[in-house]
C-alpha cells in the first residue's frame, strides 16, 4: 500500500480546471514545456505537514527536550503545534526561522502528534531528545519526529538476550490504524510458530501501541534481524527503541526505502565498534561493494569490501573501528551494476570501551535535496558535528544555524565539496548570542546528491553519551501540474 499525499488547494483547483474545462490556473515559478504540447509542473510551498513523535522514555529519571522549528523568514499565516492524545499543546511554534523548545520529566511523557499549516507547514521540523543517566535504558536517546507512513524497514533490531528492542506505533488520525510487524532473521522469516497467520496489532486513533520484538519470536534469540512493518489500513509513525545491557540505548529510525545504491552517513570518529546490518527484500541475492567516504575519498575497508546478501535473509558485517580517528559514511553499491538489487541497511555504532559504552543507530538516508533541517543542536564544546558527504559528483551546499530558543543570531556558511568525500564540520555554525537548543538547515546549491547527519554528544560519567540524526529531503514543495482551459473536453 502507498500512501497518499494530501492535495494541496492549488492541486484540487487543478484537477477541477482539468476536468471541466473552464478554469485557469497559472503556478509561480513553472518550467519550461516539456516539448510533448503539455505544460509542465511547477512546484509549490506544502500546506499542511503532519508528524509523530513516540513516548520517549519508561525511565523514571529521564529528561526529554523537544525542539521544534520551520526554516524560513517570518510573515504570512499558520500554526504548527505538537499535543498529546488529549489535545493539549506541548510545542507552538509561531513563526518561522525560530525555534521553540519544551521539556519533560519521567516516564509519563506522553507519545506526540502534530501538523503544521500555512507558511509553518513548508519543512516543519521536530526533535526529541532524552537523557537518561542511570539503569537499564541509561545513554542519550535521540529521534527526529517523522511523518507517518505505512511502510518500514529496521535493519538492525535484535531479540538477543540482553537486547529489549520495541516498535513503536502512532497513529496520528482518527480512525483505528491496522499494522503487521515481521521479522527477518539469518534464515529468513521468523513465525512465532509455523503455519501461523502474521500478527496484526490495531493502533487506536491518536494513540500508540508498543510491540516487544522478542515476544515475536520467543523461541529465537536473534544477535541481528530485520523488521518490516506495514499499515494494513491507515497509516502510523513507526520507529524501534533499543537497549542493551551494558552498552547503552537509543532510537532506531527506519532506514531508507529499498535501493540498490545506499549511504549511511555520520559515523563518529571516535567509534571503537562498527556493525552493517543488511537485508534484501525479495527472493533475488545481492553482492555489495562496501566503502568508507572520507575526508579524502573512498577506500575499501581491508577485507571487508564485499558483502552478500541472500535474498530475503538478514546478514552483517563487522567493520571494527572502521574510521580510524576521522569521521566517515558508509557507501554500498551493487559489484555488478547488471545485477543490482535493492536493499535496506544500517549500522550499530558504539563509543567508548568496557562499562563507559554507548550505542547509536546510522540508518541508510535519503540525500538532503533542496533543503534538509535537524533541530536541537548545542553550542557547548564538541557537542554537536554535521558530517556532509558527497556520494558521486562534486556538490556546494549553504549550512545555516537558526537563531537559539531563547534569542541569538544566526549563521550561514557555504561549503564546496569534493565527489566521494566526507568532510565532518566540528563545530558547526551556532548562533551568536542568545541561549538555548538551534537547528541546523542545509541546502544544496549545486552539484551531485549530498547526504548529511548530525552527532550530538553530551558526556556523562565518563561515557561519551551520543545519538545520531540523518537530514533528509523536508519534502516543503510539491508539484502540482499546470492546467489550462480545453474545451473540447465538454465535446467528448
Amino acid at each position: 500500500m502507498k500512501q497518499r499525499a494530501p492535495l494541496t488547494l492549488a492541486a484540487v483547483t487543478a484537477a477541477l480546471a482539468a476536468a471541466t474545462g473552464l478554469a485557469f490556473l497559472t503556478a509561480p515559478a513553472a518550467t519550461p514545456p516539456d516539448g510533448t504540447g503539455r505544460a509542465a509542473a511547477a512546484r509549490m510551498p506544502v500546506e499542511r505537514s503532519v508528524l509523530v513523535c513516540p513516548a520517549p522514555s519508561s525511565s523514571d529519571i529521564a529528561e526529554t527536550t523537544y525542539t521544534s522549528l520551520t526554516p524560513g523568514k517570518g510573515g504570512g499565516n499558520g500554526t504548527a503545534r505538537l499535543a498529546d492524545k488529549d489535545g493539549k499543546a506541548v510545542l507552538d511554534l509561531k513563526e518561522p526561522g525560530k525555534p521553540v523548545a519544551a521539556t519533560a520529566s519521567g516516564a509519563e511523557a506522553p507519545a506526540l502528534t502534530g501538523a503544521a499549516e500555512g507558511v509553518l507547514a513548508p519543512g516543519w521540523t521536530a526533535q526529541q531528545t532524552t537523557r537518561v543517566s542511570a539503569g537499564q535504558a541509561r545513554g542519550l536517546l535521540g529521534l527526529a519526529c517523522t511523518a507517518p507512513g505505512t511502510d518500514f524497514w529496521f535493519p538492525g533490531v535484535s531479540t538477543a538476550k540482553g537486547r529489549q528492542d520495541y516498535v513503536h506505533l502512532t497513529n496520528p488520525d482518527d480512525t483505528v490504524a491496522e499494522v503487521a510487524v515481521k521479522l527477518h532473521g539469518p534464515d529468513g522469516l521468523l513465525k512465532d510458530k509455523p503455519g501461523t497467520p502474521d500478527p496484526v496489532y490495531d493502533v487506536a486513533p491518536r494513540s500508540t501501541t508498543k510491540v516487544s520484538l522478542a515476544q515475536l519470536a520467543p523461541d529465537s534469540r536473534l544477535a541481528d534481524a530485520t523488521a518490516h512493518v506495514t499499515a494494513r489500513s491507515g497509516r502510523v509513525g513507526a520507529s524501534v527503541h533499543v537497549a542493551e545491557d551494558g552498552t547503552g540505548a537509543d532510537w532506531l529510525p527506519a532506514s531508507a526505502g529499498p535501493a540498490d545504491t545506499l549511504v549511511l552517513p555520520g559515523i563518529p570518529a571516535d567509534a571503537t565498534s562498527v556493525r552493517l546490518v543488511a537485508f534484501a527484500p525479495g527472493e533475488d541475492d545481492a553482492d555489495l561493494t562496501v566503502k568508507l567516504s572520507g575526508p579524502t575519498g573512498p577506500i575499501n575497508p581491508a577485507g571487508r569490501e564485499r558483502l552478500h546478501l541472500k535474498g530475503g535473509m538478514t546478514e552483517t558485517l563487522d567493520l571494527g573501528d572502521v574510521t580510524r580517528g576521522e569521521a566517515g559514511s558508509l557507501l554500498l553499491a551493487p559489484a555488478d551494476p547488471k545485477k543490482a538489487v535493492p536493499v535496506v541497511a544500517a549500522l550499530r555504532v558504539v563509543r567508548g570501551t568496557a562499562a563507559k559504552q554507548e550505542l547509536a543507530f546510522v540508518p541508510a538516508s535519503t540525500p538532503v535535496g533542496e533543503r534538509a533541517t535537524v533541530a536541537d543542536n548545542r553550542a557547548d564544546d564538541k557537542a554537536t558535528v554535521l558530517t556532509l558527504t558527497a556520494s558521486g559528483a562534486d556538490a556546494k551546499v549553504r549550512v545555516t544555524a537558526s537563531p537559539g530558543t531563547e534569542g541569538g543570531q544566526g549563521a550561514a556558511t557555504e561549503i564546496t565539496l569534493k565527489g566521494g568525500t566526507t568532510r565532518a564540520l566540528t563545530p558547526p555554525p551556532a548562533p551568536s548570542g542568545g541561549k538555548g537548543p538551534y537547528a541546523l538547515t542545509v541546502e544544496t546549491l549545486s552539484g551531485g546528491p549530498v547526504h548529511a547527519a548530525r552527532t550530538l554528544t553530551l558526556p556523562h560519567d565518563g561515557i561519551p553519551m551520543f545519538t545520531v540524526q540523518a537530514l533528509g529531503d523536508d519534502r516543503s514543495t510539491v508539484s502540482v501540474p499546470r492546467a489550462a482551459e480545453d474545451p473540447s473536453i465538454l465535446l467528448r
